[in-house]
């Protein structure tokens, strides 16, 4: 081959990898009022595209999809907000907001209809799941299907990790309530929550944990946190809900697991076939925050489980 061709198919090449990067959706930041609270958001995609609700979960923030979203946003249009006490989103003092997750969902709800998202298939992790399945529960008809990354509904997908939590539950002391301040809001803390069980703990990037560390040392965050640790027991008590709604309501579920999680052992996403049958269950060699070290697998496998349950895509559509 002559240099001169050589050449050639090397600008060729390296013209193809820079239209890819190009063609690569820009993930916008919004920010609209919902329930009296400032939502922060973010979004990509096409506006008629069927929509993906991602919620996530504690201590983190709609951040944890920043690459997530790119990779669904060619096809999908993906909507990622803060919850409120979390991320970027503003609860005005006046608002005298109930950190419950009842609020939380009913919050998200109010932001859905302020979006005008009367169809979605949704993303939930930890928090997001019993954020998200309440939601579902009042709303059926427009839960599209739902992937539950390490996102709990079974008693038996509750770890040891819970031990200190399930203490405060039983006895909502100050001192109770101090020692899950001193030993689980730390820098710490956090930081354990994204590598253990990591195989290179070097793979998570610092920003993660970085940020979400900041955030929980705003003015009085700490306590919105530990408030939310009380209620999570709420959340057992609607286990048999959300089991019923998914016996009733039969919505395609992918429950795609860190298996290394402390918190939501395998069990948790195993239980979901006894109300669906037809759940696909998948695990990765991770932990609790899966998405860090295996985002593209993720990804693929959401692509997969919506072609395969019909949930439309953009390019689909626009073919036919």
């Amino acid at each position: 081959m002559s240099d001169a061709m050589s050449r050639t198919g090397t600008k060729r090449h390296m013209s193809s990898q820079g239209e890819a990067r190009n063609n690569i959706p820009t993930t916008f930041i919004h920010r609209v009022e919902a329930d009296g609270v400032q939502m922060f958001y973010r979004c990509a995609g096409d506006a008629k595209a069927p929509v993906v609700l991602l919620l996530h979960g504690f201590p983190t923030s709609s951040f944890m999809f920043r690459e997530l979203i790119p990779h669904l946003a060619e096809e999908y249009r993906v909507i990622a907000p803060d919850l409120p006490g979390f991320g970027f989103t503003e609860v005005p003092s006046e608002r005298q907001y109930s950190y419950t997750f009842d609020r939380l969902a009913h919050t998200i709800d109010a932001f859905t209809r302020a979006l005008k998202i009367d169809r979605y298939a949704i993303y939930v992790f930890d928090y997001g799941a019993p954020t998200g399945f309440r939601l579902a529960m009042a709303h059926p008809e427009r839960v599209t299907a739902i992937v539950s990354q390490n996102g709990n509904a079974y008693e038996e997908g509750l770890g040891d990790a819970w031990g200190p939590i399930r203490k405060y539950w039983a006895s909502p002391t100050a001192e109770n309530r101090d020692i899950l301040r001193q030993s689980i809001l730390t820098a710490g803390g956090t930081r354990w929550q994204y590598t253990h069980g990591v195989a290179n703990p070097e793979a998570v990037p610092p920003e993660s944990y970085t940020l979400d560390t900041a955030l929980l040392e705003r003015p009085g965050n700490k306590e919105i946190q530990l408030d939310l640790f009380l209620d999570y027991a709420s959340n057992l008590k609607l286990y048999p809900k959300f089991q019923e709604y998914f016996r009733k309501s039969k919505p395609p579920l992918l429950a795609i697991w860190g298996k290394n999680d402390p918190f939501f052992i395998p069990a948790g996403a195993a239980a979901f076939r006894k109300d669906l049958p037809n759940a696909q269950v998948q695990f990765l060699d991770t932990g609790h925050f899966a998405i860090e070290t295996h985002v593209g697998k993720i990804a693929a496998a959401m692509k997969n489980f919506f072609a395969a349950n019909g949930v439309g895509r953009l390019k689909a559509e626009r073919t036919a």
